[in-house]
């Protein structure tokens, strides 16, 4: 991973991460979407943002938000591992797992500098 899209990738998770303290959890799930968008193509990050996700759900009691992160974590560590993964998908049960979706601008910047 880039040391520009690391970075990106590192700030999204950390402002989550506050804001889920500050229980603030709708802004924190956005902040999650963009982490995945950015680090869905490496295994490592891809899988932290989905554990996220789940926590998020796991916090709001949202069941068909916490089966499908515990169904998309290991089908995400596969897609990353063997490099398919649908672009710009945010992750979320929100949106079908294998549909890809158009990347927003400030994140296509980052994902091509």
């Amino acid at each position: 991973m880039k040391d520009n899209l690391k970075k990106a990738f590192q700030r999204q998770i950390k402002d989550a991460r506050m804001l889920i303290l500050d229980n603030k959890l709708e802004e924190a799930f956005k902040s999650l979407e963009k982490a995945h968008i950015l680090g869905q193509k490496y295994v490592i990050p891809h899988l932290i943002s989905h554990l996220y996700m789940l926590r998020i759900a796991v916090i709001k009691k949202d069941y068909k938000e916490v089966i499908g992160q515990l169904l998309r974590i290991p089908l995400g560590i596969i897609g990353s591992l063997i490099g398919i993964v649908p672009t710009g998908n945010t992750g979320g049960s929100n949106v079908s797992a294998l549909k890809k979706m158009e990347i927003p601008e400030e994140l296509k910047k980052i994902l091509n500098s």
